[in-house]
């Protein structure tokens, strides 16, 4: 797999780690069945002192963990740190809820024998995590803080190009008391995951990840019998209805295409926008992307960090001039990006039509679609128009008018007045190509628990 890492603003090799090897591979499954074995029958209070202690030390020592991640990935520092604060809030979350969110639920039983019936909730086993580079702990944060809560144990692979955050958050719950095999971090290969997900020991399987790479490890889960939750892909719309506030709107609008450098599942990716405001909002929006300044994602005046990897910058770049080729106007805005590292010109494409290859596309970076439409229905069949499911957004000074929209679009989310996003208290996940499953909240705890049903009939009751 080359799990590596080579900073993006350079492009230079860091550092190197070898893939895990078949033997090494046994021996750490062999040790997190020990491990489930004792974890799954501790209480709701041992659990929560480890994984509220990891969320402690997330906090203690924010910059050194959020170094990792714009080292790896070239997230701007500042977002980093947020990153880092989200996942600790995450962990604490599920620390303080968990026994709550998992208590026994009385069942009202109608035979009129009397039955005392419960569904009590009870961990499963080894949890397999595949994850992907856009998010490096937050995406971690979301899967082992409600399934080490909810007494399962987390096998990991993460994203090849982001070993040393890997690393990093295995060796956090190591610093905060967990044992041996709770978290295990597998530098796997590909021919290994296939092993992963078909041992007996491995109960489910949480993907986040494009949606290719969801199709081949569903297919595998599903062989096994096995349950799988996906995040895959996303193509939000970022509606603004005709009496949106046009600044607030705007400053959302770059708000959510260029968070996290663009790379992110839930960003603003199509600007869908009432014609009578269209020509003064693709106008502010255009200006307020320009003041973005490209650079070192260290430096606190940078706005527009480099892209993942190179690749992943010639792919983007790629996308646009096909978009170009069939009849797209691409808008460059903003200085021009270094010539070293994976940066991508900020850009905005308009004349997008429905033939356009990007049409359907996912766009992973600073490069947003712009499309006018002449009303409320038109946003709605724009929005949905498209395979993926996963978030949306809708601007509009009428809440009720907000709302009537946003339960007409095929999504997992819709955020009114603000851009899709995420907190530890929210559900999280789509329909469509974007998915299946939920994570965060309430409902992220029970995608990997046996619902167990106990039902205690009267013994004089007749046979």
């Amino acid at each position: 797999m080359a799990y590596k890492t080579v900073n993006p603003f350079t492009n230079e090799t860091v550092a190197t780690f070898p893939d895990l090897t078949d033997a090494e591979l046994a021996h750490r499954l062999d040790r997190a069945q020990e491990t489930y074995r004792q974890w799954s029958r501790l209480p709701f209070a041992r659990r929560a002192a480890i994984v509220g202690r990891a969320a402690e030390l997330l906090r203690t020592h924010r910059d050194e963990y959020a170094r990792y991640l714009t080292l790896e990935m070239g997230k701007l520092y500042r977002e980093s740190l947020a990153e880092v604060d989200l996942s600790a809030d995450i962990l604490q979350y599920y620390a303080d809820n968990a026994e709550t969110f998992l208590a026994p639920q009385k069942l009202t039983e109608k035979s009129g024998r009397g039955d005392q019936a419960m569904v009590v909730s009870q961990p499963l086993g080894i949890v397999f995590a595949i994850e992907p580079w856009n998010f490096p702990y937050y995406q971690l944060a979301r899967v082992v803080g409600p399934q080490f809560m909810a007494g399962n144990v987390v096998v990991v692979k993460h994203a090849s190009n982001v070993p040393q955050s890997a690393a990093a958050f295995e060796q956090l719950f190591a610093d905060a008391g967990a044992p041996e095999g709770l978290y295990t971090n597998l530098y796997a290969t590909r021919d290994q995951l296939a092993t992963i997900i078909a041992d007996d020991r491995v109960i489910g399987v949480a993907l986040t990840g494009s949606e290719g790479a969801g199709a081949i490890v569903a297919s595998q889960a599903g062989r096994a019998l096995k349950k799988t939750t996906m995040e895959l892909g996303g193509s939000d719309a970022f509606i603004v209805l005709d009496d949106a506030d046009l600044e607030k709107s705007v400053r959302w609008a770059v708000w959510g295409r260029m968070n996290n450098g663009g790379q992110c599942c839930v960003a603003a990716k199509r600007i869908i926008v009432a014609e009578p405001i269209a020509d003064a909002f693709l106008d502010r929006f255009a200006t307020e992307l320009g003041k973005l300044v490209p650079g070192n994602p260290m430096d606190e005046k940078s706005g527009v960090p480099p892209l993942s990897s190179q690749a992943a910058a010639d792919q983007l770049n790629e996308q646009v001039e096909q978009a170009v080729r069939h009849g797209a106007i691409a808008m460059r805005v903003g200085p021009t990006p270094p010539n070293t590292g994976a940066f991508v010109q900020t850009t905005i494409l308009t004349n997008v039509e429905p033939d356009n290859p990007v049409f359907h596309q996912e766009l992973f970076g600073p490069v947003a679609m712009f499309f006018r439409v002449k009303d409320d229905e038109a946003a709605i069949n724009l929005a949905n128009d498209n395979p993926y499911g996963l978030g949306g957004s809708v601007f509009t000074r009428d809440i009720a008018r907000g709302v009537c929209v946003a339960e007409q679009i095929e999504t997992g989310m819709v955020y009114i007045n603000h851009p899709t996003w995420t907190t530890s208290d929210l559900p999280f996940g789509g329909v469509k190509r974007s998915g299946f499953g939920r994570e965060l909240s309430s409902m992220g705890i029970q995608e990997f628990v046996n619902k167990k049903l106990i039902d205690v009939v009267p013994i004089d009751a007749a046979p």
